[in-house]
């Protein structure tokens, strides 16, 4: 009877130290601190989302190539009242500084995709700063107005690129919600991928050029406006200071 009480008392507490093991991951995740925990190096991240409890997201478009459907993107904008985010290629911007003009005077925000699109985790510092300096400044020749905003090409990214950015006064933004319309899925499949997603504080991710983007644009709004989301650009939606980003890269406001 001892013997069975014993290893009774046994299994429990390996039973709680597996509950506290567990408990404790889940923390460190949360909370970033995992790496350091397991034995690595804490990595930077840029903003994701953002810790909200009201029911606002941020619907942004990435411009390198083409303008065929900008116009009915932006129609749809301007009826729905939705103020979007577009991220713009320094080439492209370039080569449609119209583009530039109608997007910024629709009252929508303008960052920067860099000048070349090229894997920015791969480059140095000094090509680091040239690309974003540029691209910048191509923005803000056309709309007077100061970039902030960076969305580095492929989502590729490391340390020496979000530090370099904020350093240049540029905060890196990500996405939680990708809607694959670069893979020329259709209208309703972009829909439901983005409708399916999405949460408060969510940024997703479009293309101005997606074959189906434009189509599936006026049916995503109306669903979410219909569930209670309000949309605002992604500088409204994040927070400037006084802020941590998790391991999944949300950003909530420090305690």
């Amino acid at each position: 009877m001892k013997v069975f009480l014993l290893k009774k008392r046994r299994m429990a507490a390996g039973a709680l130290l597996l509950a506290a093991t567990v408990a404790l991951c889940v923390l460190l995740q949360a909370t970033g601190a995992y790496a350091v925990y397991c034995g690595g190096a804490v990595r930077k991240l840029p903003i994701y989302s953002v810790a909200r409890e009201e029911k606002k997201v941020a619907i942004t478009f990435d411009c390198a190539w083409g303008t065929e459907y900008t116009d009915s993107l932006l129609q749809t904008l301007e009826r729905e009242g939705v103020r979007a985010t577009f991220f713009m290629v320094q080439f492209w911007a370039e080569k449609y500084p119209e583009y530039v003009k109608k997007i910024a005077d629709a009252g929508c925000e303008i960052g920067t995709h860099s000048a070349t699109h090229s894997q920015m985790s791969r480059l140095s510092r000094a090509q680091i700063e040239e690309e974003l300096r540029t691209s910048c400044a191509a923005i803000e020749r056309v709309t007077g107005k100061k970039v902030e905003l960076f969305r580095a090409p492929y989502g590729d990214y490391d340390d020496l690129l979000i530090e370099t950015a904020q350093a240049m006064g540029l905060y890196t933004i990500q996405w939680d919600v990708d809607s694959l319309d670069w893979k020329d899925l259709s209208a309703r499949a972009i829909a439901e991928r983005i409708l399916g997603q999405v949460r408060e504080g969510s940024i997703i991710l479009c293309h101005n050029n997606g074959l189906h983007t434009a189509e599936a644009l006026p049916a995503v709004l109306c669903a979410l406006k219909n569930r209670g989301y309000a949309f605002v650009t992604v500088g409204e939606l994040i927070l400037r200071e006084n802020y941590t980003i998790d391991a999944s890269g949300r950003q909530h406001a420090a305690a």
